[in-house]
């Protein structure tokens, strides 16, 4: 609920969903009734939602861990029902080939992609995968911008769309 609370500090009207409901518990004691449950999987909007008029959905660091990417696009399309277009900002950690040459070339690549851990990364996207995902739904790409490190070499990319 950090970015919610800026927004809401900020003055914007902005809501937060996520499927953890302990997190759900902790960011609703700040801003009471401005954070729902949702599982992505079940493509059902919290009730308290369904009449808002959602222009701009921001997602960070999310994507990366869902098995099912369609039903992320397909959630965004349902949270923007209402207005029938919006903005759509995906952050996720950046994986472009450059960067995996690197990896490969340092060794670092069972590191950086380890499955030793519980939950973590499940999808790996790069700019083109992704603009891939958004194209399909119809959205369209408007913005790519690759944050932290050096170019080519980003730890995370944002990519801005909008139907």
């Amino acid at each position: 609920g950090y970015l919610v609370d800026i927004l809401l500090d900020l003055g914007y009207d902005a809501y937060g969903v996520d499927a953890s409901t302990s997190g759900i518990s902790l960011a609703n004691k700040r801003h009471p009734n401005r954070f729902f449950f949702y599982d992505i999987d079940s493509l059902s909007i919290p009730s308290e939602l369904i009449n808002k008029q959602i222009d701009t959905i921001i997602s960070l660091e999310v994507v990366e861990h869902i098995y099912t990417p369609n039903n992320f696009m397909k959630s965004c399309d349902l949270f923007l029902a209402k207005n029938k277009k919006g903005e759509v900002m995906i952050s996720t950690p950046y994986h472009g080939y450059f960067k995996n040459l690197i990896l490969a070339i340092s060794g670092k690549m069972d590191n950086h992609f380890t499955v030793l851990w519980e939950g973590g990364h499940i999808k790996f996207w790069s700019k083109k995968t992704l603009t891939i995902l958004i194209e399909k739904f119809g959205y369209t790409f408007k913005n790519f911008i690759g944050c932290g490190r050096l170019p080519f070499l980003w730890k995370s990319m944002l990519i801005v769309c909008e139907k």
